[in-house]
């Protein structure tokens, strides 16, 4: 399940706005790579809607069906907000359901031994 946090609004190139919710998974437990120490997170992910700002803001609270999957990506860099460090990352968050939410969890046979 995920839920809808919040909304944005975001301008296009062209100049044009349109709606973006906010989605967050569940709490996960993650291991740091640098300290080696378990921290709890989630994932967030912008999702473009269709709806107006007034739908938006109603939906805040809603949960939907669906996961937040980590997915390759080409490497860029994020500023962490709380600390202003800048780190590479290599992966992004995508919002999925149904088969392809259960493609994600599958582990690949050739690993497996």
């Amino acid at each position: 399940m995920v839920s809808v946090i919040d909304y944005k609004s975001v301008e296009k190139e062209d100049g044009e706005n349109f709606l973006l919710l906010v989605l967050q998974g569940g709490v996960e437990p993650v291991k740091s790579v640098t300290t080696g120490k378990m921290y709890f997170t989630t994932r967030t992910v912008r999702v473009p809607a269709t709806f107006d700002e007034a739908t938006c803001k109603s939906l805040i609270g809603s949960q939907f069906e669906g996961t937040i999957v980590k997915v390759p990506s080409d490497s860029y860099e994020f500023t962490i907000k709380e600390t202003g460090e800048t780190v590479k990352l290599n992966h992004r968050y995508e919002y999925v359901t149904g088969v392809d939410a259960l493609k994600h969890q599958l582990v690949n046979s050739e690993l497996v031994h």
